[in-house]
């Protein structure tokens, strides 16, 4: 399962758990033993492919989480390959961006010794260039 994918169907389980300890009567629904995550995500996409759009408002989608399952009787589809673009916001702890900023300033510090070294291959790269157009030249004189 893509990364999209696990996203995808851990912010829908998240939003139905949620859902859930706001509505006790979907709470039953959720407990039902015929129905599961991955058949619910199964669903969406499939309903996602069938309505021929590309975007969706979070609303809808999770609007068809939760009627599949309080249908008892409902047309799951077959499994699709595709991918999956979420676009929820991540909440990283302290420890996790203090990682990403010394990745960023690691691979910034990179960036500038690459450029440095390009710019200085380019300088002795033309230098051997003068000097071999300079000592091959014949005079003229």
């Amino acid at each position: 399962m893509s990364k999209g994918t696990e996203n995808f169907k851990n912010a829908i389980n998240s939003y139905l758990e949620n859902y859930a300890k706001e509505d006790s009567l979907f709470a039953i629904s959720l407990k039902k033993e015929n129905k599961n995550i991955d058949d619910c995500v199964t669903y969406i996409l499939n309903e996602v492919k069938n309505s021929g759009l590309n975007g969706f408002e979070d609303s809808e989608i999770y609007g068809m989480a939760l009627h599949y399952y309080d249908e008892d009787k409902i047309e799951v589809g077959n499994s699709l390959n595709g991918k999956i673009v979420v676009n929820h916001f991540v909440e990283l702890s302290e420890e996790e961006k203090a990682e990403v900023k010394q990745k960023a300033i690691a691979d910034f510090e990179q960036a500038r010794e690459t450029a440095k070294l390009k710019e200085r291959n380019k300088f002795l790269q033309k230098t051997e260039v003068n000097k071999g157009i300079s000592t091959n030249q014949a005079s003229l004189f």
